[in-house]
């Protein structure tokens, strides 16, 4: 609803000064809306129509088919490191899936947000159309992957992304507990309410 946003990612006021049991719940609900996403068996197009950081840039890498603005002025990333926090490894394996190892350990590395030519180039978005295109250019790739025998394109989407779901799966209540622990960090808590502080005051 956000003019330029496509998704600005998980909400920081949630992982700040809560306590561990809400920390449990938030980030298994997170975890929830990756698996059902990525391991949808329905076709799954991302609009990108703005900015795309972190969690914002995961829910588009797990989509099928990425289109973004071509705006240098919107970015994409997982920008997790610049928050002094560590992208889960379904966050990485899931960008590596999309970019490949080189550029997505740097990326994560540095943090980057990439302008949407970058990201384009990386193939972090596998298209870039006019603002007043966008919808119009997702019903048609849309239109495009539905065409196909749909069982057929199932079985292959499940094949391809099967390994990195099962990986989740099984380390589920491991990452939770990870999660826990590095985000209950007094650092980590520090760096998280300097960066609301940095937001407010962008804000105003």
């Amino acid at each position: 609803a956000v003019p330029k946003i496509f998704s600005s990612g998980l909400d920081i006021t949630e992982m700040c000064g809560k306590s561990t049991e809400h920390y449990a719940e938030f980030w298994r609900a997170v975890q929830e809306m990756w698996l059902r996403l990525y391991g949808s068996n329905m076709v799954t197009v991302a609009a990108v129509n703005g900015s795309s950081p972190a969690g914002g840039c995961l829910v588009a890498l797990s989509c099928d088919y990425r289109i973004m603005v071509e705006n240098p002025k919107f970015s994409i990333g997982l920008n997790e490191a610049q928050l002094g926090i560590v992208a889960p490894f379904w966050f990485k394996d899931t960008f590596v899936n999309v970019v490949g190892h080189r550029v997505a350990e740097r990326c994560l590395q540095l943090g980057s947000l990439l302008p949407a030519p970058e990201a384009h180039r990386f193939g972090l978005v596998d298209e870039l159309v006019p603002e007043e295109k966008l919808q119009e250019k997702a019903a048609a790739v849309m239109a495009q992957w539905l065409a196909l025998p749909d069982h057929a394109r199932q079985l292959t989407k499940s094949m391809m992304r099967k390994v990195v779901l099962d990986r989740l799966v099984a380390h589920r209540e491991d990452d939770i507990e990870n999660f826990i622990r590095f985000i209950s960090k007094e650092s980590i808590q520090k760096s998280l309410r300097m960066y609301m502080e940095m937001l407010k005051k962008k804000k105003s």
